[in-house]
């Protein structure tokens, strides 16, 4: 009886430390997936009051802006607005350059206008990349003016790691941004425009008729959450910047390259309660230099956009299916919930090109400009890159074009004629400056190896399309 005990007591020790065993083995790799997904990802917490850095994971991560780009463009317009420029009355006419940008957008048709209230609003809720367009046409002349203005104030602002290029957030390969800098945008935002910043908390408004629904999904979610603005394309994943307040503490917070809608407001949900407690109740001096300069053509002379192909981010967020990725209507204008852009705002292609030095000095403010300008370039064809990561290794190039749009029809055109030869590959534009004039490179993306590229190019001239390999 003994012995029969002795072998049972036995043999439930050896299956304990094999259970044990197995459970330290689980933890350690749900802590590396945790610890990988993590560094898929940036995050910063700042006090808002003290400008003390509360959290911070790759704060200084090289991140694709997406629409927290149009922090920007409201900021410039609120600046416009304090200074008497403009009106929340005044008429923002649209361009068939802003009218033809991807949605989500308002519809506005070309040759139409809203007010500056409405555009405004449009941005803080739906996320417009029309109205955006149409903003920094009107404030700058042209977007590429207007990029430049938003360079040189976020270059005021001491955001050193930012370069813009356009007014919505649209992919571009020379755009990007880090976490921190959005951080000392959305401080800037409240600080230096307090008049305007209840723009931030709108849940929705009324276009004509329509009801037109925001996407932060916080808003209301979280106490104290009064802003700021969502983001997303596929390459930069599910970005955030929120700002919260209990009364007597204040935190700006931001999450960039999400996974998901769901996680990514989990994340900042858990941010915010886990630090909002540890802010100070003190403080409250301006944490962002507000300066000023009076010749904004001397101010943008010293704003140099990156020449060539642009360095990009050094990590994206790896592609998961999830509801709130499924929800988007790019269709739906009056009743979009979706998220900012989701999979929808890839009308502009964003890949990555040769890591040249880029050159960036710093400049005052820039005055805005009230200039309504048309710059009717037709938006090219949806990029067809359907990941979230942004490829590398070798491209071919097929053409190079003064205009993005005949860049990407000689893509559209290729692509018909070599179906076989470029059925692994995506096509994409690259943008880059000679003696002052911006040309597009069209190329396709997605081959191995230096080898790889070279045969399909070999395959290409035998169908008489010249072509040669790069390697990004």
């Amino acid at each position: 009886m003994r012995q029969a005990l002795s072998g049972i007591v036995s043999k439930s020790t050896s299956s304990l430390k094999t259970i044990m065993i197995v459970a330290m083995a689980m933890t350690f790799v749900v802590a590396d997936a945790a610890s990988s997904l993590a560094a898929r990802s940036a995050a910063i917490v700042v006090d808002a009051k003290t400008g003390k850095v509360l959290y911070s994971a790759d704060a200084d991560g090289r991140r694709y802006p997406a629409s927290l780009t149009k922090m920007m463009t409201l900021y410039l317009t609120f600046e416009a607005l304090a200074k008497g420029k403009i009106s929340r009355n005044s008429p923002v006419v649209f361009s068939a350059h802003a009218a033809a940008e991807a949605p989500t957008k308002l519809g506005v048709k070309a040759g139409g206008s809203v007010t500056v209230d409405t555009a405004i609003l449009s941005i803080v809720t739906k996320s417009a990349n029309d109205s955006a367009t149409a903003l920094g046409e009107m404030l700058g002349g042209n977007e590429t003016n207007f990029a430049r203005m938003m360079t040189a104030k976020a270059r005021q602002l001491g955001m050193n790691g930012t370069v813009f290029r356009n007014a919505n957030g649209l992919p571009d390969p020379g755009q990007f941004t880090t976490a921190r800098d959005m951080a000392t945008l959305g401080i800037a935002l409240r600080e230096h425009f307090p008049q305007y910043y209840a723009y931030f908390s709108q849940r929705s408004f009324l276009y004509g008729r329509q009801r037109i629904n925001g996407h932060n999904r916080l808003l209301g979610r979280i106490k104290g959450v009064d802003g700021i603005k969502t983001g997303y394309t596929r390459a930069s994943g599910f970005n955030l910047v929120s700002s919260v307040s209990d009364g007597n503490r204040r935190l700006v917070a931001v999450v960039m390259g999400g996974t998901s809608g769901g996680s990514r407001d989990n994340q900042m949900a858990s941010l915010i309660n886990t630090y909002l407690p540890r802010a100070s109740t003190r403080g409250g001096g301006a944490l962002v230099a507000q300066a000023d300069s009076g010749n904004p053509i001397k101010a943008l002379a010293k704003v140099l956009l990156p020449k060539h192909d642009a360095p990009t981010p050094d990590d994206k967020p790896v592609a998961v299916a999830s509801a709130d990725a499924a929800v988007t209507d790019d269709s739906t204008v009056a009743e979009d919930n979706s998220d900012d852009n989701a999979a929808v705002e890839e009308t502009k292609p964003i890949v990555p090109a040769k890591k040249v030095k880029t050159v960036i000095v710093s400049a005052p403010q820039v005055a805005t400009a009230q200039v309504v300008a048309a710059y009717a370039e037709p938006a090219p064809a949806v990029d067809p890159v359907n990941t979230a990561s942004v490829p590398s290794g070798w491209a071919i190039q097929v053409a190079s074009s003064p205009k993005q749009s005949e860049a990407q029809a000689f893509l559209d055109k290729t692509s018909k004629q070599a179906p076989k030869v470029l059925a692994d590959a995506s096509g994409f534009t690259v943008a880059f400056d000679k003696d002052g004039v911006t040309y597009y490179r069209a190329r396709f993306g997605g081959f191995g190896s230096k080898t790889a590229a070279w045969k399909a190019c070999t395959a290409l001239k035998k169908k008489n399309i010249e072509c040669y390999a790069v390697q990004q």
